[in-house]
C-alpha cells in the first residue's frame, strides 16, 4: 500500500530528532571532523566578506576602507549566510536530508510562542551587556564606535536592503548553523551537554565581534561576553523543545530591532 503524502511531509519534519540523528551518526554520515571544522565558518566568512567589500572599497579610493566596509555589515553579511548555506546543502546531502529538515516541527500558534521566546531571551543580552561594559570598561554603558556599530550612514537602498532582506535571511541562517545542525550533532556525539554549550556558545558568541570586526581587544571582549548568556539562554531552549521555528521568529524580532537601532535613518 503507497504511503499517504501527508505521511511522507509528517516524517520529514523529525528527520532532526535527536534519535533520527543518533541513527545517522552510527551510520557515520557526520563526525567530529565536519562539525569542528564547520563550528568557526561562519566567523571566517565574516572577515572574508568584510575583506572583499574593503577592497572595493579601496579600488573605489576610499579612506580606510576596513573602517568604512564595517558600516555595510548588514549588506555584506549576506554573503556569510550565502557560505553558510552552501556549507549545509553539502553537509546534509551527506545525511540524505535537506535544509528545511533542519526545522523540524512548527509548532501551532508559532508567532505567539516567537513573541514568548523573544521576551525571555532579551532581557539576557540586555544583562550580558551592561555586566560585560562594567566589566571590561568599568561602566554601564560601553563606547561603541560610531559610524560601524552604532549610528552608520547608508544610501537609501542600503537602509531598504538591512531593514527588508538582510534580517529573515540571517537569523534563519545563524538558527540553522548554530542550532539546527551543530548543536543537535554535537548532543548526539557526545553524553556530556557542557560540551554543547561550550563549543556552540563560544563559537556563536564570539562571531558577533566580527560583525563587523574592529581591531580592538576591549572591545572584542566586550562584545563576545555581552552576547554570550544571551546565546546559551538560545542553547537550552532549544535543546529542551528542539523547536527552531519560535526562536527563529524570537531572533528576527532582535535582529530587525538591531538593523533599526544601529542605522541614522
Amino acid at each position: 500500500m503507497a504511503s499517504l503524502p501527508g505521511a511522507a511531509v509528517s516524517a520529514s519534519l523529525f528527520l532532526n530528532s535527536p534519535q533520527e540523528i543518533e541513527k545517522r551518526a552510527r551510520l557515520g554520515q557526520f563526525g567530529w571532523a565536519a562539525l569542528l571544522f564547520f563550528l568557526p565558518a561562519r566567523t571566517a566568512f565574516m572577515l572574508v566578506s568584510q575583506a572583499l567589500f574593503a577592497g572595493c572599497l579601496r579600488l573605489q579610493g576610499r579612506a580606510s576602507p576596513w573602517h568604512a566596509a564595517g558600516a555595510w555589515w548588514t549588506v555584506w553579511a549576506t554573503l556569510v549566510d550565502a557560505g553558510c548555506l552552501a556549507c549545509l546543502f553539502f553537509l546534509t546531502r551527506r545525511e540524505n536530508i535537506r535544509i528545511r529538515d533542519l526545522l523540524g516541527p512548527v509548532p501551532r500558534w508559532l508567532v505567539p510562542k516567537g513573541i514568548g521566546c523573544f521576551l525571555l531571551i532579551f532581557p539576557f543580552f540586555l544583562l550580558g551587556g551592561s555586566l560585560a561594559s562594567w566589566i571590561i570598561y568599568h561602566a554601564w554603558q560601553a563606547p561603541i564606535p560610531m559610524g560601524e556599530l552604532w549610528g552608520r550612514h547608508l544610501p537609501l537602498w542600503g537602509v531598504l536592503y538591512s531593514l527588508l532582506i538582510w534580517w529573515p535571511i540571517w537569523s534563519a541562517t545563524e538558527e540553522l548553523t548554530y542550532q539546527g545542525y551543530l548543536a543537535s550533532r554535537l548532543a548526539a556525539l557526545t553524553r556530556y551537554r557542557w560540551v554543547v554549550y561550550s563549543l556552540v556558545g563560544f563559537w556563536w558568541a564570539l562571531q558577533h565581534c566580527f560583525l563587523p570586526f574592529v581591531a580592538d581587544w576591549r572591545l572584542v571582549l566586550y562584545r563576545f561576553l555581552a552576547f554570550l548568556p544571551g546565546v546559551l539562554v538560545f542553547l537550552a531552549i532549544y535543546l529542551r523543545t528542539r523547536r527552531l521555528a519560535p526562536l527563529i521568529v524570537a531572533h528576527w524580532m532582535m535582529d530587525l530591532s538591531a538593523a533599526v537601532m544601529t542605522l541614522s535613518l
